[in-house]
């Protein structure tokens, strides 16, 4: 079984801009299922389109499992089945031999920025970066399946 364990952190938007950072991945994605226990995504990006599904989260812990299709499927998936797409730019940052990935939204979540790392076990201890926040993990309204259907400009 595919299992995700992962945090999620706000990121300083000021200290963000001021850091020297990698080119980022567009991402577009869209949930056909969304719901409180399981999500079913589309993603699309310049390189892969992928599908991926996930559980209901327990701790940090879900199960996840995630498929690459053909990226002429994913873009006709997104416009036949999904619902409101979320747009982001990510972008993967090395800190302290850990990978962070830090979205950056548009669209409709424009000036928020998320921060994930992925862990090998829950209580894996890690060293946060000068430009994290807040921990935000566990609170539904900063899961990309919840800002699709209740974006951060209506917050």
């Amino acid at each position: 079984m595919g299992i995700e364990i992962e945090r999620k952190f706000l990121v300083d938007a000021i200290q963000w801009q001021q850091l020297s950072k990698p080119v980022g991945t567009n991402f577009k994605q869209g949930y056909i299922v969304n719901d409180a226990t399981k999500t079913i995504r589309i993603r699309v990006t310049d390189q892969y389109a992928c599908l991926t599904f996930k559980g209901e989260t327990l701790g940090f812990t879900r199960s996840e499992y995630e498929y690459t299709i053909p990226i002429e499927d994913g873009i006709e998936m997104l416009d036949k089945f999904a619902g409101p797409i979320i747009q982001k730019t990510r972008y993967c940052i090395n800190f302290e031999n850990k990978l962070w990935e830090v979205d950056v939204f548009s669209g409709d979540n424009e000036g928020l920025i998320v921060a994930e790392i992925e862990l090998e076990q829950e209580n894996e201890q890690f060293k946060l970066p000068h430009w994290v926040t807040q921990e935000v993990t566990g609170q539904e309204k900063y899961y990309n399946s919840n800002l699709s259907a209740h974006p951060f400009k209506e917050w």
